[in-house]
């Protein structure tokens, strides 16, 4: 079967173009395989630390600070459309024309697919100082460098361990379905 020029195949076999994603092609465990093989900080740092791991312990912050269920969600999907599109670091990210609203409009989708479309502004705010939080450590510790005169406020020390693709994987889909499927907000 030839596919077609302006798609990608996922890890369970969908073929879709990320330009004109739809929910019902979004699978979480596509997610999940995905980010567990990817590398932050494009790989510049001492050992393999995935995504998912970051994302997995972005989620687990939230929890720990007592924030909603939904802000745990959101944490943990953070990065999805990385799944879909890649990563591009973020002095490029921020300079490549298209790509910001390229990677927001999947990760709309992805939103919407798991019931985060209403998000609010204040909600992805506190998403992304969590996101800048653990990016702060993750370079302290992988890297030997400090990204900020003043550290930033954390509720709990963090793994930054070098693990095994499988078993991140396994955790991200773990504590996805402990947020994805419970019912109150807490």
């Amino acid at each position: 079967m030839n596919k077609p020029r302006n798609q990608i195949r996922t890890y369970s076999g969908i073929f879709l173009d990320p330009y004109v994603i739809k929910p019902e092609e979004v699978e979480i465990r596509d997610i999940a395989h995905s980010l567990s093989l990817m590398t932050r900080a494009n790989g510049h740092i001492r050992y393999f630390f995935s995504v998912a791991q970051h994302a997995i312990n972005c989620a687990l912050e939230a929890g720990n600070r007592g924030l909603s269920r939904r802000i745990r969600l959101a944490c943990l999907l953070h990065d999805a459309a990385e799944s879909y599109i890649s990563d591009v670091t973020r002095p490029v990210k921020h300079r490549l024309e298209g790509y910001a609203q390229i990677e927001e409009h999947v990760l709309g989708v992805i939103f919407e697919k798991f019931g985060l479309d209403d998000i609010s502004s204040d909600e992805l705010r506190t998403v992304s100082e969590i996101d800048d939080s653990m990016l702060y450590y993750e370079f302290e510790e992988l890297a030997g460098v400090k990204i900020r005169v003043v550290a930033p406020p954390v509720s709990m020390p963090h793994d930054f361990s070098c693990k095994p693709m499988a078993d991140v994987e396994r955790d991200f889909l773990n504590l996805f379905e402990a947020l994805f499927t419970k019912k109150e907000d807490n």
